[in-house]
């Protein structure tokens, strides 16, 4: 079974573009920090990972502010070249709130 779970903050989205088919497609780059327990010792996990949507579920994404975390769920798949991996995303579930911008004080 290939699906994938994973909560993450959008730190990069590309133009809304569409496939050959007309389906509306969208390039993401999600970042993802957490703590996780591995042979029984936290372990801290920092990583961003490249991701596309197609279809539906690019409406969820297209609203989603930079900075605003999610659950996203999906598949894992090789890229064209098959040199890395790609999260195609399925369904996403965003935080309720976006993040809010913080001034810097002078």
């Amino acid at each position: 079974m290939n699906r994938f779970l994973l909560s993450a903050t959008l730190v990069q989205r590309s133009a809304l573009r569409y496939t050959p088919a007309g389906l509306p497609a969208l390039d993401l780059s999600l970042r993802h920090e957490s703590t996780v327990s591995e042979d029984g010792l936290p372990r801290k996990v920092s990583m961003e990972m490249r991701a596309v949507a197609i279809g539906a579920v690019t409406q969820a994404l297209t609203a989603l502010v930079l900075g605003q975390g999610g659950t996203f769920a999906g598949f894992i798949t090789s890229t064209r070249n098959g040199r890395g991996l790609l999260f195609h995303i399925t369904s996403a579930e965003p935080l309720s709130e976006p993040p809010v911008a913080v001034a810097a004080a002078d």
